[in-house]
């Protein structure tokens, strides 16, 4: 049968190992590595799709099951034609389970073989997560990838309890497999949990490839360890995935996280940090985080960062922007939000030529320098 998905490899960086690919999908392709904007409620905040497309060259956008299930429901969405025309977006799309936003709950849910129980954040009702539930929910959503439902551990968590929870995935993950009914197309990726146990990696690894997914992502990672804990299981974790099959790292989207993740060969990562900082008066240049809220902008007519090319850099000054943020005009975040999430997709392109190039190691250490990171 052929696949919804499927990864093709371009090159392989001689200085460091990362990979440059493609990834096809019903939905166009999509050139790797990549950072995904993350548009929770089939929205990335504040921005249209032409935005997407035209100023920020978006391949690949992601929407939230969890979010989406609670509203506007899942059978409104299909009725629609699916994310892809309810939100006007025709390239590709990923769902992601939900599995962390059930889990993030705290005290609100209940976990069981069966599924998970929980408690609305919005209102309160009661709701039941099962893994055939939510491959019921993704089919109806229609993206070209979606996940499997997963348990994501806290960080820390002790080695018992993330063995019954990696083994648990794993069952789930079988459970979805079996009750996905739209294998033409929409490609179901499986997560490779066990927290920060590396024999619990290489387990859950090991099960899931058996199950043969078209694509696996590492989840569990990135979860507030400190980044040599992160970057030791992330450059463990990644080669024991299939080399002809997408690699995903979930919830990762500082700069240098993005370079490490495509160091270790991961293909795709996603993150809400983009719009989050620009909700918060903060931009990623070339050159360092700039809060622009600071006084020393104020008379600052300069763009955030002379090398982008985004719509803002291009048409406004720092002193407008803090004249905007500081009022609380929505502009202001719109045109932070353009900015940070043009600033990441652009340092993905510049990743992939320096792929092709044999050049990434030497790429991350002066972005490193200039960032003001420790190498």
């Amino acid at each position: 049968m052929k696949q919804a998905v499927t990864y093709e490899l371009l090159h392989v960086c001689k200085q460091t190992g990362a990979r440059r690919g493609v990834i096809h999908t019903p939905h166009g392709d999509i050139q790797t590595p990549v950072f995904m904007p993350v548009g929770t409620q089939a929205t990335v905040k504040s921005m249209t799709p032409e935005d997407l497309k035209d100023e920020i060259e978006a391949q690949i956008i992601l929407a939230n099951t969890y979010h989406l299930y609670l509203r506007p429901g899942q059978d409104l969405v299909k009725e629609a034609g699916g994310l892809h025309k309810f939100m006007n977006w025709d390239r590709p799309i990923l769902t992601d389970s939900g599995g962390f936003q059930v889990f993030s709950l705290g005290d609100l849910r209940t976990i069981h073989e069966e599924g998970v129980e929980f408690k609305s954040h919005l209102d309160g009702s009661k709701h039941f997560f099962s893994p055939e539930s939510v491959m019921k929910t993704e089919e109806d959503l229609g993206a070209d990838i979606i996940m499997a439902f997963d348990e994501c551990c806290p960080y820390p968590s002790t080695y018992e309890y993330t063995k019954q929870s990696m083994e648990r995935t794993t069952r789930w993950a079988k459970r979805c497999k079996d009750s996905h009914t739209t294998t033409d197309k929409q490609a179901l990726f499986g997560i490779v949990q066990g927290g920060f146990f590396k024999d619990l990696r290489e387990q859950s690894a090991k099960d899931l490839i058996e199950l043969d997914f078209p694509g696996y992502a590492i989840g569990g990672i990135s979860v507030g360890e400190p980044k040599e804990e992160f970057l030791d299981i992330l450059k463990y974790t990644t080669p024991l995935l299939p080399e002809d099959k997408p690699r995903y790292l979930m919830g990762v989207g500082t700069p240098d996280y993005l370079i490490e993740a495509a160091m270790a060969g991961i293909d795709m990562c996603d993150c809400v940090l983009p719009t989050r900082l620009a909700r918060h008066g903060n931009a990623m240049t070339w050159n360092g985080k700039v809060v622009i809220r600071n006084a020393e902008y104020e008379r600052d007519w300069n763009p955030l960062d002379s090398e982008c090319d985004c719509y803002t850099c291009k048409n406004y000054t720092r002193a407008y922007i803090r004249h905007l943020v500081k009022t609380n005009e929505i502009l202001g975040i719109r045109l932070l939000s353009i900015h940070n999430l043009r600033f990441l997709t652009k340092l993905m392109e510049r990743v992939r030529i320096e792929i092709e190039n044999d050049n990434l190691g030497n790429f991350r250490e002066d972005f490193y320098k200039r960032y003001g990171y420790k190498i």
